[in-house]
């Protein structure tokens, strides 16, 4: 069994506010095995695109461990970070917003190349062929070297910020939310490159997002987060068969069924979002969850395995929930 590329253990990202710290990432521990896809998602301001931004390094981690590669990268000086640049990169959700409007496709796909000395400018030669090669890998045709970003649609925008994520080569992509700005037709179109470059590769991704019906069609796994908290993670497709933690199962309620006649059964949640500044202990989910009980308030929960690579942070799966769920099962 290989090791894990990517393991996380206990990471934590507090902001500094008028009114406190923001815990936007609580505690998150996982490992990532060379190219596998590790979907997260959750509401908005979960801590989502936090969890990603941190593990490059892109935002500071309160505290914590990062280990890539077997070496915790959190105590890589700058010079080593930028190394690491190289073998670690990210896609952004808006491709309008993530490129610089005055950059060329051109420009910008070679962009990454100039900084890490890969080519230097006066090796325009093999400048423009890594570009060209890299055009034609996500599928952007050679007459667009020259565009703009405004001159292009979004699915084309968000090729180029694909091809500048891999003209590096590297091994790990954090793909924040890639999809989301796209009309459906060109997700899917971004989707399937996606997995093709996955299976060329040997890419290895975390894909955030909050689109459900996307998760599954791209992850392995599956990591459920509230409020910077994981509280479910599993194979893909035991959260959509059995999903165990109550906000998993209200988020999974409100993907819509393309059946008129279907009577779909949903979870509504009722009670206020708990604040994350100064959060007490206990659940986060606990003011909405309709399945609340005193327990869940006293201490932050732990992840508890309640089947094989299935975990949980629930009171309802302690021991005795554990035991309750096999028999109801």
């Amino acid at each position: 069994m290989s090791e894990p590329l990517i393991r996380v253990s206990g990471l934590k990202k507090y902001f500094n506010t008028p009114s406190g710290f923001l815990h936007a990432v609580e505690d998150v521990s996982f490992s990532l095995d060379p190219q596998k896809t590790l979907g997260v998602v959750g509401e908005s301001g979960c801590g989502k695109s936090t969890l990603g931004r941190a593990i490059l390094r892109l935002q500071e981690p309160t505290a914590g461990e990062v280990w890539f590669e077997g070496e915790n990268i959190l105590s890589y000086d700058a010079a080593r970070l930028k190394q690491l640049r190289c073998r670690m990169q990210i896609i952004f959700q808006d491709p309008f917003a993530s490129l610089n409007p005055r950059m060329s496709v051109f420009e910008t796909i070679a962009e990454p190349l100039l900084i890490q000395g890969v080519f230097s400018k006066k090796d325009r030669t093999g400048l423009t062929r890594a570009v060209r090669e890299m055009m034609d890998q996500v599928g952007l045709a050679e007459r667009l070297i020259n565009s703009y970003p405004h001159e292009l649609d979004g699915g084309r925008r968000q090729r180029i910020g694909v091809a500048r994520a891999l003209v590096l080569n590297p091994r790990f992509l954090v793909c924040d939310e890639p999809v989301s700005a796209l009309d459906v037709s060109i997700q899917a179109q971004i989707l399937n490159l996606m997995q093709e470059l996955q299976q060329q590769l040997g890419l290895t991704y975390l894909f955030i997002t909050h689109d459900l019906s996307v998760v599954k069609h791209i992850s392995d796994d599956i990591m459920v987060m509230y409020l910077g908290q994981v509280v479910e993670k599993a194979p893909a497709e035991r959260i959509f068969e059995n999903p165990l933690h109550p906000y998993t199962q209200a988020l999974l309620s409100a993907i819509p069924i393309p059946d008129p006649d279907y009577k779909q059964e949903r979870v509504l949640l009722k009670g206020e979002v708990t604040s994350p500044i100064n959060p007490e202990p206990g659940c986060r989910f606990a003011k909405r969850c309709p399945q609340v009980t005193t327990a869940c308030l006293k201490a932050n929960l732990p992840l508890i395995e309640v089947e094989d690579n299935h975990y949980v942070a629930c009171t309802l799966f302690g021991s005795a929930g554990a035991q309750h769920h096999a028999v109801r099962g």
